[in-house]
């Protein structure tokens, strides 16, 4: 019995003594580890690929035989596509760099010839192929907060490139024979869109203005040239990241 009351109150002491002894300890709250934001792919390499249709413009076509008018207006646009592929490095702090190689192919632009005593009167259409060349800097910004194009975010850019095209021209018409020409120009271009960062992959749709400077056929029988040539385009591209 003795034993038994001894245990009780040792047991009694236990309780009332428990909350005055919590009251003096030190109190150290729990330690959560949250991981670091990740704000997108740093100083990654990548390559892309894009296609895209385009819309083919120029003002007007110059037939230095086309005696006695040498300047003729265009009168429908050109149709067609293209197909690219690059590689570039992206800095991690908005900035990307690369530089691509496109094949771009446009049919229909054309000009309507009349009073010319060397050539023959009608629709004369021109058929491009070309090969671009550029080395392209972008700007790359979050929508809704998602830093620069952050993994599994949205962003929007803006770039600019400049290079050279390699044209190859067929043009189709009443009269002779088609004829053919090669010319190489200066070419720029400037882009616009937007996009989704997946992390590893980043998937963007965007327009660019592709300015070819001269499109020349330098056959001797029937040169011509057709100056500020534009292609505007709507292309779509995805980048593989090599982290």
């Amino acid at each position: 019995m003795n034993k038994l009351i001894a245990a009780v109150m040792v047991a009694g002491a236990a309780v009332v003594a428990a909350p005055a002894l919590a009251a003096d300890m030190p109190y150290y709250p729990p330690v959560i580890d949250v991981p670091d934001v990740d704000y997108g792919v740093q100083g990654a390499f990548y390559l892309r690929g894009s296609a895209g249709g385009n819309g083919l413009w120029a003002k007007e076509v110059s037939h230095p035989s086309g005696v006695p008018d040498t300047v003729f207006a265009t009168d429908d646009w050109g149709f067609g596509y293209s197909v690219g592929a690059g590689v570039g490095y992206e800095t991690g702090t908005g900035l990307r760099f690369d530089v691509t190689a496109d094949y771009l192919a446009n049919d229909e632009l054309s000009t309507t010839i009349s009073g010319s005593a060397n050539i023959a009167n009608g629709q004369h259409k021109l058929e491009l192929r070309s090969t671009i060349l550029l080395a392209n800097a972008y700007y790359d910004f979050g929508l809704g907060g998602g830093g620069y194009g952050a993994a599994g975010g949205a962003f929007g850019y803006v770039g600019a490139g400049a290079g050279v095209a390699l044209n190859n021209v067929i043009s189709h018409g009443p009269g002779l024979p088609d004829t053919r020409g090669d010319n190489t120009s200066f070419a720029a271009a400037g882009m616009v869109g937007v996009g989704y960062d997946f992390g590893q992959v980043v998937a963007d749709i965007g327009y660019r203005a592709l300015y070819i400077n001269s499109v020349e056929n330098d056959e001797p029988l029937l040169p011509y040239s057709v100056a500020n040539v534009w292609a505007h385009e709507v292309r779509g591209t995805v980048r593989y990241r090599f982290n």
